[in-house]
């Protein structure tokens, strides 16, 4: 689960330098939306991670 948000993460990373040059507009609405879709995954995983931990009675559900 971990390499997931990793992926994630430096997906994001690559995605924010290269439209850090961006002004308003087309390139930066369409940064925003990939930030907000990689911020859902990353919630969405965690969440599954979790409740497969809760799934396998784990003492620590926290991903």
């Amino acid at each position: 689960m971990n390499h997931i948000i990793t992926a994630l993460q430096a997906t994001l990373f690559i995605t924010i330098l290269g439209l850090a040059g961006c002004s308003d507009g087309p390139a930066e609405n369409a940064g925003e939306r990939v930030d907000e879709a990689i911020t859902d995954v990353q919630n969405k995983a965690e969440d599954l991670c979790e409740k497969a931990k809760e799934n396998l009675n784990a003492e620590n559900e926290n991903c």
